[in-house]
């Protein structure tokens, strides 16, 4: 895990990754107020991420 280089904005096809680890294939999404209006798009997006091999972990912001 040393050695794994995160990238911010990664595009992932039309989508772009909030960070991105691409050699375990790990995408990471912060969502702040603006998500929860924008399920349907956020639903799109982490369907075809999985598809081309990421899994994604989802964060709230007012969590972080």
């Amino acid at each position: 895990m040393e050695s794994w280089k995160f990238r911010r904005q990664h595009p992932i096809g039309p989508f772009f990754a909030d960070f991105a680890c691409v050699e375990p294939g790990l995408g990471i999404e912060l969502d702040g107020g603006q998500h929860a209006e924008a399920e349907a798009q956020d639903a799109r997006r982490q369907r075809f991420m999985q598809e081309e091999g990421f899994r994604t972990l989802r964060f709230w912001t007012t969590t972080c």
